[in-house]
């Protein structure tokens, strides 16, 4: 097939239907579409066009009961089993807090919503799925045996657009605030003095904004005492330690529209190919370790102490998972988390970029 014309939507459905057992986003990149528009293709053929309103949509989760969340990017799948309670509205950040689902969710982002069914030998497998501007995958609810089919419908009624055609306007690369920057005239001594000045992590974000520095730039250049290269197999070496010793760990991936966070203990460690799993009751975990480019550890001070993340980077400058020790906000870090992060073994760090 020609690589400069995209497929039409029987095309797409034709393909499918070649492929069944091909991955959506794997089938979507051999076909050179987003994975927005191979959904799409399938508009009135199990698959509704909905309305992203992620507010009505996050308070209507509720009633569905349990479900699983998914929310991946390039290297990462991160997948949750709960309910969507403790939500927080709201236009610019809306949050699930619940204590299986955490979220933080940037609804300006979420551009397309789909919900899909798919017939898996005598069953039915349901989802909402939910794409930005540029048709790739933000975040998916995946309906279990024991949720509230009529919930979910009613939610569905609630959010169907008028527009049910197969095809699905995607407007090129999205707008990403934590991409690779190019050169940077920021002073590293004012790189250090904001940093020493930190009393939350969540300042993080705006110190880098400010200073119109990356995250990988900023811990390359800010010098050892606040962030240092790890060899590239720690994480490999943290999923197990942590493991080993019933540690409660924190584990966020994200993507442009949504971050999901995990809280707590990991158990079943398990390598498969290039993929390092954890495959836990409520938790499942796939990350890539072939698309590992650095692995930085990362000390940032706070009002209870200074806190170090585990920061994973892919080649292109964007971070694929971060880790942290659990914490509450006003506590201080876990000491066997510092100790197991200062004792990951270690590389020289780079020249700053």
């Amino acid at each position: 097939m020609d690589q400069c014309v995209k497929p039409a939507p029987h095309e797409i459905r034709w393909a499918r239907s070649e492929n069944p057992k091909t991955r959506e986003r794997d089938l979507a990149a051999q076909l050179g579409i987003s994975e927005a528009e191979l959904v799409a293709a399938h508009c009135g053929d199990g698959v509704i066009r909905i309305e992203p309103r992620v507010n009505d949509l996050l308070t209507g989760l509720e009633a569905v009961g349990e479900v699983m969340a998914l929310t991946r990017n390039e290297s990462a799948v991160h997948e949750k089993i709960g309910v969507y309670d403790k939500v927080v509205t709201g236009n610019h950040n809306a949050m699930v807090l619940g204590e299986n689902i955490d979220l933080r969710i940037f609804p300006k982002l979420w551009a397309h919503g789909f919900a899909v069914e798919k017939r898996d030998g005598d069953d039915i497998r349901r989802s909402l799925q939910f794409f930005d501007a540029a048709g790739e995958a933000v975040h998916k609810v995946h309906l279990r045996p024991a949720s509230s089919l009529y919930a979910y419908q009613k939610l569905i009624a609630s959010l169907e657009l008028s527009n049910q055609e197969p095809t699905v306007a995607i407007s090129g690369q999205a707008f990403d605030d934590e991409g690779e920057a190019t050169a940077t005239t920021a002073n590293l001594d004012d790189l250090r003095d904001r940093w020493s000045r930190l009393t939350d992590v969540h300042q993080f974000f705006g110190m880098l904004k400010t200073l119109k520095l990356s995250r990988r730039q900023a811990v390359r250049m800010v010098g050892t005492d606040y962030a240092w290269l790890l060899d590239n197999d720690a994480v490999c070496a943290m999923f197990h330690h942590a493991a080993e010793g019933e540690m409660p760990i924190m584990c966020f991936v994200g993507n442009r529209g949504c971050i999901q966070i995990h809280s707590g203990p990991i158990k079943s460690i398990k390598q498969m190919g290039p993929w390092i799993n954890v495959l836990d009751e409520t938790f499942h975990l796939h990350l890539r370790t072939d698309h590992i480019h650095e692995v930085w550890a990362v000390r940032k001070p706070t009002k209870d102490g200074h806190v170090t993340s585990l920061e994973v980077y892919a080649a292109n400058g964007e971070m694929i998972i971060q880790f942290f020790g659990k914490r509450h906000e006003g506590e201080s870090e876990r000491d066997d988390w510092r100790f197991l992060a200062e004792n990951l073994p270690r590389m020289p760090n780079p020249t700053a970029a």
